[in-house]
């Protein structure tokens, strides 16, 4: 009965004596992130360009006592407020709708400043200036740091800019957390150890090698090269967890921990506490029916907008069709939308007529597991297909649908008939909300093979929407669009 406490105080010091160990080994981590220095800075470069056209918009149609320096001078106080927003932190930047959010913010808390100083300078239409400024400021931002992450994501897809970090924990949790990192390495880390007990590491087969006892985690996340940790919150007894938090931020190291719930957005979830224990506020989903309406309007304003403005691609992508393959311009596909009713979904046509009918042929070549189907290089495509599918430009039609309401802007991508059959239960929520033109799943993980993240991101839409989230999809594909397109393009350049 005397083991345990003997125990627990023994690994305490020996924490302690790793704690003091690992702080002289690395005094310096926390001023050098892994690789994140330059990256902050590229952002950082990225965001004064894209301020500097902004606001070069308003310096040039309004050139009546706008001084030179004023555009400049805007840059240093966008950058300033980022800096205050904490916007060149990747913990903070990691959620979209977040960065959306305070991106909006810095836009406005950056005219607001501009508008005092051409107020003081006695330009000529100070309140015009700031409006375009404002707007110009806050698209040029999302849309820069969207083609940033997209690029970004690119990169850590081929294993550059990860931050090594080990699994504190062997439990079912940790387990599926390490699987989790290794299926999305787009999103910044990998998984260099696990540490936590020998025989629960080799049955739940994690695919990271062991390295020791919890209680040496900060000296065994030294010697592995790795500056962060991600722990399981069974990972260890509550005491034993809390001094071993502490060792690792003494030792400087990048401290996560799992709150054990998985599909809730952290906007739902509050800090708070009770008599100072830390706890987590869990707040209900909230669709009010305002939302809903302001969601359709965005549909109906911007669908037909989109339609006008791309009229001239409507008609080049029909002639460049005709002209190079056999059959229609379009292409007509029944698909399951809202509440698991059947319509009609347009696309350009990008693929060879009787293509449907070589499905089952090329089944064996499947990329993807699961009910969902997908060919690296498929021979049924055409010349035209590959730049329209690369570009997202064949999905343009289906803006038809959505002013037909049939589909909204966002949302979960409209599921074959044949796909919706293998669904279970659980995924077929995604049925009370309408399909959209893209998605989550479309701008998180389009490229990934794994059935499961198509239904992870699926039903996290459909519990956590939001107007701010549709928001940050919808800028969030408009970057990802442009950097594909001109990686595409550069591939044909290139001959790849």
């Amino acid at each position: 009965m005397t083991a345990a406490p003997t125990r627990t105080g023994a690994s305490g010091d020996t924490s302690a004596r790793h704690g003091r160990r690992v702080r002289r080994a690395r005094p310096d981590l926390r001023s050098r992130p892994s690789g994140g220095g330059g990256l902050r800075w590229r952002l950082v470069v990225g965001d004064a360009v894209a301020v500097a056209a902004a606001w070069s918009v308003p310096w040039l149609v309004l050139r009546d006592g706008i001084p030179p320096w004023f555009v400049p001078a805007q840059v240093a106080v966008a950058i300033f407020f980022c800096a205050r927003q904490r916007l060149y932190l990747a913990r903070v930047c990691a959620v979209r709708a977040v960065e959306m959010a305070r991106l909006g913010r810095v836009a406005t808390r950056s005219g607001v400043t501009g508008a005092f100083v051409l107020w003081q300078t006695d330009v000529h239409a100070p309140l015009r200036a700031t409006l375009i400024g404002v707007t110009f400021t806050f698209a040029a931002l999302a849309l820069s740091r969207g083609g940033y992450r997209s690029l970004l994501m690119r990169a850590r897809r081929d294993g550059r800019h990860l931050r090594a970090v080990i699994i504190v924990g062997t439990d079912d949790t940790a387990a599926q957390l390490a699987e989790h990192i290794g299926r999305n390495p787009a999103f910044g880390y990998r998984v260099v150890g696990v540490v936590g007990d020998r025989n629960e590491h080799s049955a739940r087969g994690f695919a990271a090698p062991y390295l020791g006892a919890v209680t040496n985690t900060a000296e065994l996340a030294l010697q592995a090269g790795a500056n962060g940790t991600i722990v399981s919150s069974g990972a260890a007894p509550i005491m034993e967890l809390n001094r071993l938090m502490r060792d690792l931020l003494d030792g400087g190291f990048h401290v996560q921990m799992t709150s054990g719930l998985r599909g809730f957005a952290h906007e739902r979830m509050i800090s708070h506490d009770i008599a100072y224990e830390p706890l987590l506020y869990l707040e209900p989903v909230q669709l009010s029916r305002t939302q809903q309406i302001v969601k359709r309007g965005l549909d109906l304003l911007m669908a037909p907008l989109v339609l006008l403005a791309t009229a001239p691609v409507f008609v080049a992508i029909g002639i460049a069709i005709k002209v190079t393959s056999r059959g229609p311009v379009f292409y007509a596909q029944h698909r399951v939308g809202y509440e698991g009713r059947t319509f009609t979904m347009y696309k350009f046509r990008t693929m060879v007529v009787g293509a449907d009918a070589l499905g089952d042929e090329l089944a064996g070549l499947n990329l993807r597991d699961g009910p969902l189907f997908k060919l690296e290089h498929d021979p049924r495509v055409t010349t035209v297909g590959r730049l329209l599918r690369a570009t997202s430009l064949d999905e343009l039609p289906q803006l038809l649908n959505v002013v037909t309401g049939s589909m909204t802007l966002v949302g979960p991508r409209p599921a074959l008939e044949q796909e919706v059959a293998a669904f279970d239960d659980e995924l077929l929520r995604r049925f009370s909300v309408r399909p959209g033109v893209t998605g989550l799943w479309q701008l998180e993980a389009r490229d990934d093979p794994d059935f499961d993240a198509y239904r992870r991101l699926d039903l996290f839409y459909v519990e956590n929407w939001s107007l701010s989230l549709d928001l940050a999809i919808m800028i969030g594909t408009v970057a990802d669009v442009v950097v594909r397109g001109v990686g595409s393009l550069t591939d044909r350049h290139s001959g790849n």
